[in-house]
């Protein structure tokens, strides 16, 4: 299997005025093409730092992080945002949609970075939305659209540039119970086409649904194990 992620001793300080916070201490990971990974652990323990280095959101401040073979640890700002439009599809709790677009306007617009043109951009983003049940909502705007309807659409926005890896911040985070387990179940439908899909959660019964589950406590690995592992423990 190729190695898509693969980080060696990352760590990451935060100075908050005379406080130093180790927030990742020698955090070293692989992760695989086509896998299903969880990252979970309680507030402060690192899975949202960890998420945003993955993302290229932020570098690291030791250590090496390597994405598809290229070392981003050291990167400047555009050369992240360069790689995270073409690796990385980002799906968000607050969905992060413009309120004034329509469906396929925001599925679209990670598009117009990487510069196709405007009939490619309306034919791969209404793909997108198909390939999430919603062909039908293109044309309408975020206020028109359920929570889990906004939610599938940020989710084929994730898709539209067929990214190396999709991350999912807390994607259930602001839904109920039912709508967050059809969310889930599209995830799985995605990664059983062959997607590597990574996400944060702090809920058990949605972490479940990844087949590795990567728990971090104090900004270390606390375990490691493959989704049986776990239901064996």
């Amino acid at each position: 299997m190729k190695e898509i992620i693969h980080t060696t001793n990352i760590s990451k300080v935060y100075k908050m005025g005379n406080e130093v916070i180790n927030a990742l201490q020698s955090v070293s990971i692989k992760i695989f093409q086509g896998e299903y990974v969880a990252f979970m652990g309680p507030s402060g323990s690192g899975k949202s730092t960890l998420m945003n280095i993955v993302g290229c959101l932020d570098t690291p401040s030791g250590g090496d992080y390597f994405l598809n073979s290229t070392n981003v640890s050291n990167m400047e700002d555009n050369q992240l945002a360069e790689v995270r439009n073409k690796e990385i599809g980002f799906v968000f709790q607050t969905f992060n949609l413009l309120p004034r677009s329509t469906a396929l306007d925001n599925v679209a617009l990670p598009l117009i970075y990487a510069g196709y043109s405007k009939s490619e951009r309306e034919e791969k983003a209404l793909k997108a939305l198909e390939s999430v049940g919603l062909g039908n909502r293109a044309k309408h705007k975020p206020n028109e659209l359920s929570g889990g309807q906004r939610q599938r659409v940020a989710i084929a926005r994730a898709l539209v540039n067929n990214p190396s890896i999709i991350l999912a911040d807390e994607p259930t985070g602001n839904l109920d119970s039912k709508t967050s387990h059809e969310i889930m179940d599209l995830f799985d439908k995605l990664h059983q086409k062959g997607n590597t899909i990574i996400m944060v959660t702090h809920e058990d019964d949605i972490a479940r649904y990844a087949h590795r589950i990567i728990r971090l406590r104090d900004g270390l690995i606390e375990t490691d194990l493959q989704n049986e592992d776990i239901r064996k423990a």
